[in-house]
């Protein structure tokens, strides 16, 4: 009996022009796919050259540069960082040219979930009450606090609170009190204290740093009451008796919180959070398309996509600027991309310091390849606004927020901008939760989903078996809009948030 054929690898080609293809399934040497014979093991999820490609020529995937050849690359080779590098090409930014007028239903066709309605006509999908730190000096006595409550029993009287969260920080003080730095950390933090996730929050500070609460109060226009409170350590008279005050403060608030109930909301009212992190070479055809796909669904509802972590749509900016509603958002774009040209610069850094060691181990090899892929999850839909990091967001439809790619400072920016539902890509198999804004976590591929299945709430993996992608960004819409009215995320169940509150900070500490 003859034993039946193995079954080929599964390779894509993203784009008629790519000379190269991606490996779905590993590739043995020596098998023959698309025409070539595998000159060396290709990774699942890595890139086998189709064509030749001399040394110094650009490699193409998605039908967009990823790099150059750093040395002759021939049919079959395994094409990664051992033969590709980054460089410098020429990109048209043609602003606007695709900006369209994107469809938006009306208002009584729109989908709907169930949040939390504030005084101020925001929606909340959540209802926590936090305590802030306006510096680290009262990082531990927050969290004593937010322990005393939580241990208390207290809660079990409000079931409608989902828990009080110390949002803790490393700065605050040692640093200048006037420029980017200062300005960033007072939008995050103004953020939070009026966030549509919080029902009440408290600001707890030592006194004498140089984030004063009480410039943040008259800058912000906060102003103190029944949702919203301030003290410091020195003025109350120390550790002990700032923890006690603060217990019975949070006390007060819960029943302020409490009233709070769930009604009917349309889904104009979601403004969602884009986020990626240890993606790999799958995640630019499977979960972050996907995502884009749903961003476009939200956005037909009038709600609102986040496209954030500037560093990681270096090199496909252009392909933004060109769907940017007008010339004035396409250039403020590109106006971020060359700040952080200058930052990297003058801190010795490079942009291609990204991709993750753990990106490259999954088929990633430069940050035009990895800002090709993660731009994806901002869909087709008009780019309609750009904020600096944690700046209020107001308009809705797909917009971009300046943030750096590290997910916690990306994540704690779009929280800060208003995002109350977060959606987070991930190949390699990303650990991450996000408090007050639940995160749910999309896994690229079918291993990373199976083996940590305590930790992804949706597999995209079914997309190379032959899902579409609108049917994946229907099922992602469609659970964005649950976990909107309630329904739990993997990441809370295991109790991620806290420590995820990470502010940017930018500048000398002093």
């Amino acid at each position: 009996m003859t034993e039946p054929a193995s079954k080929a690898p599964r390779v894509i080609r993203l784009a008629a022009d790519d000379n190269v293809i991606v490996a779905v399934d590993q590739i043995g040497q020596g098998a023959s796919i698309a025409g070539v014979t595998a000159q060396a093991r290709i990774p699942r999820g890595h890139k086998m050259a189709v064509t030749p490609i001399a040394s110094g020529e650009p490699v193409r995937k998605y039908g967009q540069v990823i790099g150059f050849a750093s040395q002759p690359i021939t049919p079959g080779d395994w094409v990664h960082e051992h033969n590709v590098a980054m460089g410098d090409f020429a990109r048209d930014y043609r602003h606007a040219e695709d900006a369209r007028n994107d469809e938006v239903l009306p208002p009584e066709l729109r989908a709907t979930f169930e949040g939390f309605v504030r005084p101020n006509g925001r929606t909340g999908t959540r209802n926590y009450v936090g305590i802030l730190t306006s510096v680290n000096c009262s990082a531990t006595v927050a969290k004593f606090i937010a322990d005393a409550v939580n241990r208390s029993g207290i809660l079990n009287d409000y079931p409608g609170i989902d828990g009080v969260v110390p949002f803790v920080h490393g700065t605050g003080c040692g640093m200048a009190s006037r420029g980017e730095g200062y300005d960033v950390l007072q939008r995050t933090q103004w953020g939070y204290a009026t966030h549509p996730n919080l029902g009440a929050a408290l600001m707890v500070g030592l006194g004498c740093e140089m984030f004063q609460i009480e410039r943040m109060k008259s800058e912000g226009h906060l102003v103190e009451g029944d949702h919203f409170q301030s003290m410091t350590i020195q003025a109350i008279g120390g550790t002990k008796k700032t923890v006690a005050e603060g217990v019975e403060r949070v006390k007060a608030m819960l029943p302020v919180a409490a009233k709070a109930k769930r009604e009917t909301r349309p889904a104009s009212e979601v403004v969602l959070a884009l986020q990626c992190g240890g993606s790999d070479g799958y995640s630019g055809i499977t979960a972050n398309p996907a995502l884009g796909k749903a961003v476009d669904l939200l956005a037909k509802h009038g709600g609102t996509g986040v496209l954030a972590e500037t560093p990681e749509i270096y090199g496909a900016e252009h392909l933004l600027t060109r769907r940017a509603l007008n010339t004035t958002v396409g250039e403020k774009l590109v106006e971020r991309i060359r700040w952080w040209e200058d930052y990297t610069t003058r801190n010795r850094g490079e942009m291609n310091n990204n991709p993750s060691p753990g990106n490259k181990a999954g088929g990633l090899t430069t940050i035009l390849e990895k800002s090709l892929g993660a731009a994806a999850k901002g869909g087709s839909s008009t780019l309609r606004a750009v904020y600096e990091y944690a700046e209020p967001i107001t308009e809705r439809g797909f917009v971009f927020m300046d943030t750096p790619g590290y997910d916690p400072v990306g994540a704690t920016g779009q929280v800060a901008g208003g995002c109350n539902v977060m959606c987070f890509t991930t190949g390699r198999g990303s650990a991450f939760g996000c408090k007050p804004t639940p995160s749910i976590k999309l896994a690229t591929n079918h291993y990373v989903y199976e083996t940590m299945t305590d930790d992804m709430d949706i597999n995209c993996g079914d997309v190379l078996d032959g899902v579409s992608l609108e049917d994946k960004g229907q099922e992602i819409l469609d659970k964005v809009l649950k976990v909107a009215s309630g329904e739990r995320t993997k990441s809370e169940d295991l109790g991620y948030g806290e420590l995820e509150f990470v502010p940017w900070q930018i500048g000398a500490t002093m």
